[in-house]
């Protein structure tokens, strides 16, 4: 299909082309409807009153060829007309034809089997052609007979009727233009995605979701679609914003389950997808009975409701073979709760892909001219490529010089356009509960790219049920997990700090979170009373002077739970000064991340019972705190004291059974591990690469849940206890270490071991064993007789 779309025919003469029998119609219902789409700015070719004629016959195959639509007028003498015939003829054998069929006082079946006078009309004509262009011919009016059309039976104002037909044709205009998609790259891949999971081939009914998060270009697709399909269908209609949202209206004045609620939306459905006024029902079946016959295309855009959705296309069995059903949404849980298992996940577009998107709204070309090229990378790295994002941003830069754009990209980082905040808001807004809008506040202000364990230890005792929660936000299309990460999109996250700050604008200690560098340093430097604030993330480098912390500024923060403050460790300077007096962390705090924390030790008058996660990388800590802890630790599953030089030791660990992270790596002063760690059964990763000080490690160090052991370049390690057999990754490359305990002979489920020795010649060796245990060519494997088995597989050695 993607080619397809690059083939089709971008320069067309005429909107429409009518095919009539002149006697029947030609100075009444086709002058009439002329003068219609003369009014609605519809381009038509004209014969110019010109009796039909040999010498006419190139004309009009030209102009059947350069018309978007065709309107086929069948009235009961067009059969009569081998020109009809043979304009009809060339009408369906042009494949990318839009066919509009209209029965003027004439019944469709007649035209459809050939029957009744209009049949004894066609058989006539035929006397005079071969059987193979009478079965040419009967092949195209039921061809076209068989399309949804207007029935002029069925219509009591031949005006109005005329008026439809001009609607109807100005929609399909207006939805198939060329124009529409040409500046929406990728849009060729996007359709074949679409053409796999539709199956078109197939006669079976089939229901097909497209998922995404708003603003990502769903219904651009589901547009283009409709454009590509349409014509192979009967009836083909696309139910857009304007009809879900005059359902929702009158959805909430009734009960969900009301029977005439549901009669009134079928019937709305009914009109809209038959196009036809005035139609009654009496039972829910109807809609099934009108449509069981028909092969339809339907796309349904931006419904949020299972009950609509329901009671408009409930069961495939409503629909003829080879129907296909479309429904686009930002709620994925809606799609399964309606059976549809097939659903297409629209994704950000590459870089490439989001660099030309830019270029064609803000150039109206694929490429930057000279001098803009690294503006609009910064643009498109600010919109996080967001097609929605690319496109205002585009619209609203287009025809401004560089200086312009300079300008504006300092605006762009501190603010988020009217225009798409108005559009991502409708996801914040659609969200079911009160709950699961505060864990989305939480995810934009505090826990964007956060691991999924974590933020559901650190809300575990909260109401907001946050296990159920990130399930919905998932199936919403505001957050994606990846890599066990949660990851939500850039603009979304400017919109939730928003949605927080004007929780109060000008008293920042009233908001439940703090991210502005400039309101957390007002904060923190005058030691005001702000207890409503729940956490607090700081960037220092973002800080334009020096923070002096205000010794009492953590005593007014009475509820705060999560506190992130980053340091640029490629800074020289340090931004942000702690005085002596300093001594008071709230005892309320679940998660703290500092990295480069001045201080030795942690406030004297800290209690750390409420944490979850404390992560202090490059720190300045020589001990976490005096003597043993006089409260529990139980809360606590992350440790992460990477790179702290100066760290001596680690504090006592006996009632910290519930840490599943230990991270020691780099603290290069660290001489031993507390005999406590004996009692880490839940321990999953014990990292402590490149502490060079480390020399002795505790006995009973037989951890069952211990998974991955990194005590690569411990160069004072020289003897090894127990461990985990459970183990899965073991590193021991750059230590000591001359023999392993006697119980690790056989580690069935080791996937990686590197370790490495000594020979008699003092070269060092190093060895690795994968998965597989395979031997690879440039190992020395001789020198695998010095280890014993370990599941199952030699260790294999090479030399350093």
């Amino acid at each position: 299909m993607a080619s397809s779309s690059s083939s089709r025919n971008n320069n067309w003469v005429y909107d429409v082309f009518l095919s009539f029998r002149g006697e029947d119609v030609r100075v009444t219902f086709r002058s009439h409807f002329l003068k219609e789409l003369d009014r609605k700015l519809i381009t038509a070719f004209r014969d110019n009153e010109i009796e039909r004629g040999h010498s006419l016959w190139p004309d009009l195959l030209q102009a059947i060829k350069n018309s978007r639509i065709a309107v086929v007028f069948f009235s009961k003498n067009y059969a009569s007309s081998r020109w009809c015939l043979n304009e009809l003829l060339e009408i369906v054998n042009c494949k990318d034809k839009i066919i509009i069929p209209v029965f003027y006082s004439l019944d469709p079946s007649q035209v459809r089997h050939q029957i009744g006078d209009f049949g004894k009309i066609f058989e006539k004509t035929c006397k005079r052609h071969s059987e193979e262009v009478k079965s040419q011919w009967k092949k195209a009016l039921t061809d076209v007979a068989n399309m949804l059309g207007f029935d002029s039976a069925r219509w009591d104002d031949e005006a109005k009727m005329i008026e439809e037909i001009a609607n109807d044709v100005l929609r399909k205009l207006l939805l198939t233009s060329s124009n529409d998609f040409e500046n929406f790259v990728g849009i060729e891949d996007h359709i074949a995605n679409m053409s796999e999971l539709l199956e078109l081939e197939s006669e079976k009914v089939k229901m097909v979701g497209i998922w995404g998060s708003s603003g990502i270009g769903k219904t651009t697709i589901a547009r283009a679609l409709f454009n590509q399909l349409s014509r192979n269908f009967q009836v083909s209609k696309y139910i857009d914003r304007s009809f879900v949202y005059k359902s929702r209206e009158i959805y909430s004045k009734a009960n969900p389950d009301d029977h005439n609620m549901k009669l009134h939306l079928q019937k709305s459905f009914l009109s809209e997808v038959l196009r036809m006024h005035e139609i009654k029902i009496d039972h829910l079946g109807v809609l099934g009975e009108r449509l069981q016959h028909q092969k339809v295309l339907i796309i349904i855009d931006d419904l949020d409701d299972l009950m609509v959705l329901d009671t408009l296309v409930g069961q495939t069995q409503w629909f003829g073979s080879g129907s296909r059903i479309i429904v686009v949404t930002d709620n994925r849980s809606l799609l399964k709760a309606h059976g549809i298992g097939h659903i297409y996940e629209v994704s950000l577009p590459n870089e490439e892909h989001a660099l030309a998107m830019l270029c064609h709204s803000a150039f109206r070309k694929a490429s930057p001219p000279e001098g803009f090229g690294k503006l609009v990378v910064q643009v498109v790295k600010h919109v996080g490529s967001l097609p929605l994002g690319l496109n205002v941003l585009g619209s609203y830069l287009r025809g401004r010089d560089k200086d312009y754009w300079m300008d504006m990209l300092p605006r762009l980082e501190n603010g988020l356009d009217d225009k798409i905040e108005k559009i991502l808001r409708i996801s914040y807004d659609g969200l079911g509960s009160a709950e699961d809008q505060a864990i989305f506040r939480h995810i934009a202000c505090l826990f964007n790219h956060m691991e999924v364990t974590t933020i559901e230890s650190l809300l575990a005792d909260s109401k907001f049920g946050v296990t159920v929660g990130l399930k919905n936000l998932i199936d919403k299309s505001i957050i994606h997990v990846r890599w066990g990460h949660v990851e939500m999109h850039r603009l979304l996250q400017e919109m939730g700090r928003k949605i927080v700050r004007t929780q109060s604008l000008d008293k920042p200690g009233k908001r439940e979170f703090l991210v502005d560098p400039d309101d957390i340093c007002d904060v923190l430097s005058e030691g005001i009373d702000t207890r409503n604030v729940l956490g607090i993330s700081l960037d220092t480098s973002k800080i334009d002077d020096q923070l002096l912390v205000h010794e009492r500024a953590f005593k007014g923060l009475r509820k705060l739970r999560f506190l992130k403050i980053d340091t640029n460790i490629l800074r020289e300077d340090d931004r942000l000064y702690l005085p002596e007096s300093f001594n008071y962390l709230p005892p309320t705090l679940k998660l703290l991340c500092w990295s480069e924390f001045p201080m030795r030790c942690m406030p004297s008058h800290f209690r750390p019972e409420h944490l979850v996660k404390i992560k202090m990388p490059n720190s300045k800590l020589c001990k976490l705190w005096e003597g043993v802890v006089p409260v529990s630790l139980t809360n606590l599953k992350e440790m992460d004291l990477d790179g702290s030089v100066n760290l001596k030791e680690i504090p006592d660990l006996t009632m910290a059974t519930n840490l599943v992270t230990l991270n020691l790596m780099s603290c290069k002063s660290l001489v031993e591990l507390p005999s406590s760690i004996r009692n880490l059964n839940k321990l999953l990763k014990l990292n402590m690469e490149f502490c060079k000080s480390l020399k002795t490690l505790p006995t009973g160090f037989n951890l069952k849940s211990l998974d991955l052991l990194n005590f690569n370049y411990c160069s004072e390690l020289r003897t090894f206890p127990e461990f985990s057999t459970n183990i899965s990754d073991l590193y021991m490359n750059g230590t000591n270490i001359e023999e392993l305990p006697a119980n690790n002979i056989h580690l069935e489920n080791l996937d990686n071991l590197c370790i490495s020795k000594k020979d008699s010649d003092g070269k060092q060796w190093e060895g690795a064993k994968g998965l597989t245990g395979e031997v690879v060519s440039h190992f020395d494997v001789l020198a695998a007789q010095e280890y014993p088995k370990f599941g199952g597989a030699s260790i294999l050695i090479s030399e350093s």
